[in-house]
């Protein structure tokens, strides 16, 4: 990896999750989602940005709305405002990253080519392109906490099965081994964990129908009919802490379920729908060396900083 990452030396280690930018042709809404990054980065100067997903939309659109054309080149802009500011960033693949006019491997090649782009292919034998491992290194470079990135697809592979893809059962497998592997190399203790992907699973229906949560829950969870397992084997595994996702664009809430908290981003981009008196925004993500525990709240394209969001009961 060309950028290593490390704690800082107060011991902290700080994420900015960027979700559905859906970069176009670098028209005004997409200056606005930069603007908004810029604001961002420059006000929580982070150690990493983690894009999840929807980076750019190259899906169908309403006739006369803006159009992406060159795929390549928004991937470029989209990512301008992290690579200008030379903050390392990892990219998992959304559900319209790559529906017209580019591949995920072609995507990948650019994304790669970046120079603070520390995202990895993975796995050739295993489903999706994007599935990969990043370590935090303590003062004694060695690993001391792990982020997992997976790609969760597009839409379901069985034609009789509709809506979205589910990750599958070799990447499920992936992450295991990979996890026993750093457990293994750790004397046997899981490290501290995150998880990043773009499509919700079916346990952020569940959290928020079952526990209490915190944020809004403004449309319909965009999760897969079939669960392919994925949350609990990070039960069993007990090193992920947190998961963070995007893909519905105004819900943006945490709950916390069986010792894991499942996190939405914050919607950043306006080339896409929104809600009104529902800004876009970031979730900002903080790790301390030695602790498995993490801190997280909310920047909005206005400055606004959201350490507390309204509290859900569920049933209600």
């Amino acid at each position: 990896m060309r950028h290593s990452l490390a704690f800082r030396q107060d011991g902290t280690f700080t994420i900015t999750q960027f979700t559905d930018i859906h970069w176009k042709d670098g028209g005004p809404a997409d200056q606005r989602s930069r603007r908004l990054m810029e604001i961002v980065l420059d006000e929580e100067r982070p150690d990493l940005v983690v894009f999840t997903g929807d980076v750019i939309y190259t899906g169908d659109v309403t006739p006369g709305r803006p159009v992406c054309d060159n795929p390549e080149q928004a991937l470029r802009e989209a990512v301008h405002a992290a690579e200008v500011r030379n903050i390392p960033w990892a990219i998992a693949f959304g559900n319209h990253d790559t529906e017209k006019g580019i591949s995920r491997e072609a995507l990948m090649e650019i994304v790669q080519s970046l120079p603070y782009s520390v995202t990895e292919r993975g796995p050739k034998e295993v489903s999706g392109v994007g599935n990969y491992v990043l370590h935090i290194e303590n003062d004694k470079n060695l690993p001391a906490a792990v982020l997992y990135f997976f790609d969760s697809g597009n839409l379901s592979p069985v034609p009789r099965i509709q809506g979205y893809d589910w990750i599958r059962s070799d990447q499920v497998q992936w992450y295991m081994a990979a996890s026993r592997k750093l457990r293994e190399r750790n004397h046997g203790n899981a490290l501290p964990s995150l998880a990043f992907f773009h499509i919700p699973l079916p346990e952020y229906r569940e959290v928020w129908d079952t526990k209490v949560c915190y944020g809004n829950k403004f449309e319909e969870i965009g999760c897969p009919r079939v669960n392919s397992g994925l949350f609990a084997s990070m039960v069993e595994m007990g090193d992920v802490m947190g998961t963070f996702t995007g893909h519905d664009h105004v819900n943006d809430y945490w709950g916390e379920l069986h010792g894991i908290r499942l996190c939405y981003g914050r919607a950043t981009g306006y080339n896409t729908y929104g809600r009104e008196n529902f800004p876009r925004g970031a979730r900002m993500i903080r790790l301390h060396q030695g602790q498995s525990d993490f801190e997280t709240w909310l920047r909005l394209d206005d400055n606004t900083v959201i350490r507390n969001q309204p509290e859900h009961l569920p049933g209600v």
